[in-house]
């Protein structure tokens, strides 16, 4: 090998050999420093750790964690500034959760440069100590306390929408406007309170309020209706064409007052007043109303033309109608709001079931059917009258075809108040004095017309007695074949009813002739070919009438005798009637009558020579 050669390779052999050296010194001068700092630092913080900008370094932990405490003073002396517009709310970062803990933040500075593995452990012991290592403190954010805080804050601040009112001071209207609510947002404002506290700096917060308007901002349409409302008298009339003259009902504007409403309601377009009147209150004065505006529909009253065969109308139909109240309300409602005072009544109306322009065709009235007479001998001036005013109430008046006609529900009330007179009338077992004595002889001849034609009889009653009157015929006799043929009707206990069982409508028409002492009862329809056979048996099982009785009555004068009730045998009357129609039986039905014994009744003033008589 060259010498040359040998000379290189000792050269890189001692190179290298200086080298490893050179690595074995160094690494036994850190081994030792690592070692060395190890002991010196025994229980006490690296050099170069400071916490939050606080020299701890060759601190122990007791007494980084005192130094600490002592010179980290934010929590409780820092200032955080809460802002809103109003005011503003000056707090310590602790009022609202912030604790410091000093010995974690203590342990932790410690642990710099022992937490991990050895060469780990040696570099940041050397970062601390040539660079510096500051460590943040180990703070508690309570944000329950911070919560807390601020919602005793939003029961100061917060502020309720209020919606406005509209009032009223007698006929005036006053409104009160709406004011905005106002709430602090906790959760939003949590957000920015929590960074600033972290920062662990004196800072300013805004508080995020939010601002809530009422559902109705403006009353100031509702205020003009309720002045237009109340402006002038409101009037409720009859609508145009009705006959009669009731009304008008006039609300003047004090009334109007009391009976307005501001009612807040809501739909798909929002919240508002709606102003109107009282419709309880309304309800019941139109619901009182309401029956004496109330009209039952009635027929055409007319007369059959024997001449020309047409009807003539001798009474209008009555268009009937009701009061609707729920549709008036809403008229009266929508009136007001269009600024019109003067509302017509809304009804429900009916026409009856036949009108003026029908014809005696179309209800199947073409000729006289029955004609039937009765007599009144002997009547008095108040029986008379009676007996007028009850027969007008029948003369033009219709029975429809399959109609069960009641006598009672026409007459309707027998009083002083509807012009009847008092005349004599069984009560009580007794003759006697009463209003509407006489209707019995216009029930009668009403039974007997209907008795005659042929018409189904569904009801009727005798008289308690043989009443000669309604047994006479035309010269005055009377005729014991009529007994059993009479009817009484005492309104409402008892009723006459027949049927018209024709396909047809019935005229009646009735006349009464003082001059004759007649009543005239007239059948106007179309004939089906029915015929009435008829027999009668006449009084049979007669009782005579007991002996007079005379009583004495305080009330008349010495020596003054009055017959107060008459006379009349008891008696049985059994009527056999057969309808015949097409030569057949249609109906058959028997009839009978019983008639008590009736006692005559003689009064007389006390003192009266020969009263009572010696056989008494």
């Amino acid at each position: 090998m060259p010498v040359s050669v040998r000379k290189s390779q000792f050269r890189v052999e001692h190179l290298a050999f200086s080298v490893a050296f050179a690595l074995g010194l160094l690494l036994a001068s850190l081994l030792l420093i690592v070692f060395g700092s190890k002991l010196l630092y025994a229980g006490r913080i690296y050099p170069g750790v400071s916490v939050a900008g606080i020299d701890v370094s060759g601190m122990t932990a007791n007494d980084a964690s005192a130094r600490i405490l002592s010179q980290l003073a934010y929590p409780s002396q820092g200032h955080i500034l809460l802002t809103d517009k109003e005011k503003p709310w000056l707090v310590s970062p602790g009022e609202l959760g912030l604790f410091l803990d000093p010995e974690a933040t203590a342990k932790n500075a410690y642990q710099v440069g022992r937490s991990g593995s050895l060469s780990d452990n040696i570099q940041e012991q050397f970062d601390a100590w040539y660079t510096g290592r500051d460590l943040p403190p180990s703070l508690v954010f309570d944000q329950r306390m911070a919560y807390q805080y601020l919602a005793s804050l939003a029961a100061v601040m917060n502020v309720p929408a209020v919606e406005p009112a509209i009032t009223l001071q007698g006929t005036q209207v006053n409104v009160t406007p709406a004011q905005l609510g106002r709430y602090l947002d906790i959760d939003a404002t949590l957000k920015p309170l929590t960074r600033q506290i972290q920062s662990l700096a004196d800072g300013t917060v805004p508080l995020v309020m939010v601002e809530t308007p009422p559902a109705i901002l403006d009353v100031s349409q509702q205020a003009d209706l309720a002045r237009s409302i109340l402006n002038q008298n409101l009037v409720l009339t009859l609508p145009e064409g009705l006959p009669d003259q009731q009304g008008p009902w006039t609300f003047d504007p004090p009334t109007l007052a009391r009976m307005l409403t501001f009612e807040r309601v809501e739909d798909a377009s929002g919240a508002r007043y709606q102003v109107s009147l009282n419709s309880t209150e309304l309800r019941q004065f139109l619901t009182d109303l309401a029956p004496k505006l109330s009209q039952t529909p009635r027929n055409t009253h007319f007369t059959f033309n024997d001449e020309t065969s047409q009807l003539e109308v001798i009474q209008p139909a009555v268009i009937g109608r009701v009061l609707d109240v729920d549709g008036s309300i809403r008229t009266i409602q929508e009136n007001l709001y269009a600024a019109k005072h003067t509302v017509p009544l809304v009804f429900i109306t009916t026409p009856p079931p036949v009108t003026d322009q029908m014809t005696g065709e179309q209800l199947g009235i073409t000729e006289l059917v029955h004609v039937e007479y009765s007599y009144f001998f002997g009547s008095g001036a108040s029986r008379v009258q009676n007996i007028k005013i009850a027969a007008s109430s029948f003369h033009g008046l219709l029975i429809a075809p399959g109609e069960t006609f009641s006598m009672a529900s026409v007459m309707g009330d027998i009083s002083l108040d509807n012009g009847y007179a008092e005349a004599m009338i069984i009560m009580n077992g007794r003759t006697i004095k009463g209003v509407g004595g006489g209707v019995c002889q216009v029930s009668t001849t009403l039974f007997r017309a209907a008795f005659f034609s042929g018409f189904p009889i569904v009801e009727r009653q005798p008289h308690a007695y043989r009443v000669s009157y309604y047994e006479r015929r035309a010269n005055g006799a009377v005729d014991p074949n009529l007994a059993g043929l009479d009817a009484t009707v005492f309104v409402p206990l008892v009723d006459l009813k027949f049927t018209n069982d024709t396909p047809y409508w019935l005229l009646m028409e009735t006349y009464v002739s003082e001059a004759r002492q007649q009543i005239t009862w007239k059948f106007y329809s179309t004939k089906d070919g029915r015929n009435v056979e008829w027999t009668t048996t006449g009084p049979e099982n007669i009782v005579p009438a007991p002996e007079a009785l005379y009583k004495e009555n305080p009330d008349l004068p010495q020596g003054e005798v009055k017959q107060v009730d008459w006379t009349a045998d008891g008696a049985d009357v059994t009527v056999d009637r057969k309808v015949y129609k097409d030569g057949n039986v249609y109906l058959h039905d028997v009839i009978t009558t019983h008639y008590e014994p009736w006692q005559a009744i003689y009064e007389y003033g006390p003192g009266t020579e020969g009263m009572p008589p010696p056989d008494q």
